[in-house]
């Protein structure tokens, strides 16, 4: 977990910028106290995000594993649990849909967030 430290200013403007985008999705329905708890957690999925395309081999490209690494976990984790925990308490398809969509604008601009400025391997 040391390349947290390494990569923290990435990772923290990444964390911002996915503020941002909920602020604006949700515009209406946050407080500062919201947007402070979505900052820190935005910040960790960042983080672990960082992680993958630090792990990821760049056969195919920087860019393509970016945001390659970014849809396969969006893919692969947010869009079920999103959807899953959407539908089961009777938010219906479309609105489901639409919040996961916003978690897929999240990680992509994450992803091109950190490999613009950079992440880079601990040690």
């Amino acid at each position: 977990m040391s390349y947290i430290l390494v990569n923290a200013l990435p990772i923290l403007v990444a964390g911002l910028a996915g503020t941002v985008l909920i602020a604006l999705a949700w515009r209406g329905r946050t407080t500062p106290v919201i947007l402070a708890a979505t900052f820190v957690l935005l910040s960790w999925l960042a983080a672990i995000l960082a992680g993958a395309l630090i792990l990821a081999p760049v056969e195919a490209g920087v860019w393509t594993v970016a945001l390659g690494s970014a849809f396969i976990i969006w893919v692969g984790f947010v869009l079920p649990t999103v959807s899953v925990t959407l539908v089961t308490r009777r938010v219906g398809w479309p609105r489901a849909l639409a919040d996961a969509g916003t978690w897929l604008a999240v990680m992509l601009v994450q992803a091109i967030l950190l490999r613009a400025i950079g992440v880079a391997g601990p040690g």
